[in-house]
């Protein structure tokens, strides 16, 4: 794209302006006349066109601004290899930082023969419900030491990480009961919130003063509370003060559930998760949630705590009753993966050091990294989402895979590239990929390209 003094050219803005004008909105389907009584009264009359649904128009919008940037569609981008540090996508080797295989465990030689070996005795499916004739002891096995992880009673996997936490939350509470979450939780706890009919109410990310203090008007109005936070969060690559958390759900006679989907592996010297950097009792947390698809390398989730609570959400969750037990496969994988993080520290030191190394080399650069810890996830926030875009196509020429992250996926007006650090990246990748990106974040500011200047063309489209 050409630019003249830094700005858009004359001619990128008539590319711009005649490439949307050759996409038109939907329009609705025109109403057919009315006919006699009956069920036939109504044929025509509404709209049931999925073209015309607003977030689909608002996609093709995005698609016209996208061809007219020669950008390619960033979502549902095809990889031709085993992802992990490094991956090949349209034939091009690239330094990945787009997948959380945070321990470099993907395509282990061990986990590769576990699965193989799980497959040929077990095959491919259990064919049944665990309650009904889908339970196998390989289950048992993985919920045993998902259960050591946190010293707890018991442990659950569920086939599917976003609905063990909808499961959970929905099962567990009622339109009697509150549910206090960060505002940054992830969807997944969000639906199982609304599922539940439980009143929802989000507080500042890590505010705890101001979780205290809509508790302290509150608490008193309902019957069951839950707070629920996470380990690590995985846009922002920071995470709470466990300790002040676990003290007010006590005084405030709460459940607090904590999801360490992006935290088991990576925080803790073992990588035991937030209870053990933190150097807490994790049996002071009363629900532990996670899934097995980062650290772990695997699909699923789980929930980890006391006895009783495992022994309700077998009867009670319905992620759990009405799905298929996990297959063989994927719990064998997700088991090696624990025994490999138990046997091998030095991978979580590993990622722990890079991380810290990717945190430090950004803000030296000038990038901004907010409030990340520099552990698995950094991001690199840029604000404007067509600039995010854009950054991750030229970066991606360059052989390195950053994800961008836009709205509604982060709030409005902070849109971000999200790295995902490994413990097999090298110090060189680190580098290379920091530098690269400083250069061009520079490269797009002097470029004027954003969203406003978009949408200012369109404005004259529409005059």
């Amino acid at each position: 794209m050409k630019t003249e003094g830094g700005r858009f050219s004359r001619g990128f803005k008539a590319a711009l302006l005649e490439t949307m004008v050759k996409t038109p909105a939907v329009e609705p389907a025109p109403r057919a006349g009315s006919t006699s009584a009956g069920s036939a009264a109504s044929a025509g009359k509404f709209d049931t066109s999925f073209e015309t649904l607003p977030a689909y128009q608002a996609f093709r919008t995005q698609r016209a601004v996208a061809d007219a940037l020669h950008l390619n569609f960033p979502f549902y981008r095809v990889h031709d290899a085993m992802a992990g540090a490094r991956s090949v996508i349209a034939g091009q080797p690239v330094v990945n930082f787009a997948s959380y295989d945070y321990l470099g465990l993907n395509g282990h030689p061990d986990i590769t023969a576990a699965v193989i070996e799980a497959t040929k005795t077990w095959g491919t499916s259990v064919s049944a419900s665990r309650i009904t004739a889908g339970e196998r002891d390989f289950h048992r096995q993985l919920e045993r030491a998902l259960a050591d992880i946190y010293e707890a009673d018991d442990a659950l996997v569920f086939v599917s990480g976003h609905a063990t936490a909808i499961s959970t939350v929905a099962a567990l509470l009622g339109p009697k009961d509150l549910i206090l979450h960060d505002s940054l939780i992830h969807n997944c706890v969000v639906v199982g919130a609304q599922l539940s009919g439980a009143t929802r109410r989000p507080f500042p990310h890590n505010d705890l003063a101001g979780l205290e203090a809509m508790l302290a008007a509150t608490r008193d109005k309902f019957e069951r509370v839950m707070i629920i936070t996470e380990g690590l969060f995985s846009m922002d690559g920071d995470g709470p003060d466990l300790a002040r958390l676990v003290e007010i759900k006590d005084r405030f006679d709460c459940w607090l559930m904590v999801d360490e989907a992006h935290s088991v592996g990576v925080l803790g010297a073992t990588g035991r998760g937030i209870a053990e950097q933190a150097g807490i009792d994790p049996r002071r947390v009363d629900i532990w949630l996670g899934t097995l698809s980062k650290t772990l390398v695997s699909c699923g989730g789980y929930v980890a705590g006391s006895r009783p609570l495992i022994d309700f959400l077998k009867l009670a969750a319905p992620g759990m009753v009405y799905s298929v037990g996990m297959p063989a496969p994927a719990a064998l994988a997700a088991l090696t993966a624990i025994e490999i993080m138990r046997r091998e520290p030095a991978r979580v030191a590993r990622l722990q050091a890079n991380g810290q190394l990717f945190l430090r080399l950004a803000r030296e650069a000038g990038l901004d990294v907010g409030t990340s810890a520099g552990y698995a996830v950094t991001p690199v926030i840029i604000g404007d989402s067509l600039r995010t875009v854009l950054l991750a196509e030229r970066l991606l020429k360059r052989g390195i895979n950053a994800f961008p992250i836009v709205p509604p996926g982060v709030p409005e007006k902070s849109a971000r590239l999200r790295f995902f650090i490994s413990s097999e990246h090298t110090e060189a990748e680190i580098r290379a990929a920091v530098a690269a990106t400083a250069e061009e974040v520079a490269g797009v500011e002097r470029e004027g390209i954003s969203l406003g200047t978009i949408a200012k063309l369109m404005i004259k489209r529409a005059t």
